[in-house]
């Protein structure tokens, strides 16, 4: 539960303040913890972003998890509803992806990120009615994700809900 706490600590230092806030003190203050208290769980900073990356990982994998039904198209769809959730949802957690996925300029800390894009984008997509179409669909979400990453008030709720119901149309076949 404490790791858990120090994460949503760090989090938050990366959300309000950006990457170069993001100290062992900060976090420590944050989360009202001693720095030996926030040392015992991360022993460096680098152990805090990995941590940190492999939540939010976690995470997308279990959205995604949630969604999938089964039927045709059915990750692609999932993919899709996943993204949107993390976009438009209560928490609005795609500025804290971006935090994180910031904090995480060093090649070797953003090894696991880069990885598991990897699998969610050459996941096969035979189980698309059109194999193209399922991954143009999921390029589109990513680059939704990218551009609201950089401006997130570009696209009102309306057109959000109308890109999101036209991509799981496309994924639907």
């Amino acid at each position: 539960m404490m790791k858990q706490a120090l994460l949503d600590a760090a989090e938050a230092v990366l959300s309000e303040h950006g990457g170069r806030a993001l100290t062992l003190n900060a976090v420590a203050e944050r989360a009202g913890v001693s720095k030996g208290g926030l040392l015992y769980h991360f022993p460096t900073k680098e152990a805090l972003v990995q941590a940190l990356v492999a939540r939010v990982i976690a995470e997308f994998d279990e959205l995604i998890g949630s969604f999938e039904d089964g039927g045709p198209g059915s990750y692609t769809r999932a993919y899709v509803l996943a993204t949107f959730e993390i976009l438009t949802g209560e928490a609005r957690a795609h500025r804290r992806w971006s935090a994180i996925t910031a904090a995480a300029t060093d090649p070797e800390l953003a090894e696991p990120l880069n990885e598991a894009m990897g699998r969610w984008h050459k996941r096969p997509c035979g189980e698309d009615p059109d194999p193209a179409t399922g991954m143009a669909v999921r390029l589109a979400a990513e680059g939704l994700w990218e551009v609201l990453s950089h401006r997130p008030g570009l696209y009102d709720e309306a057109q959000l809900a109308d890109l999101r119901t036209r991509l799981l149309a496309l994924a639907s076949g």
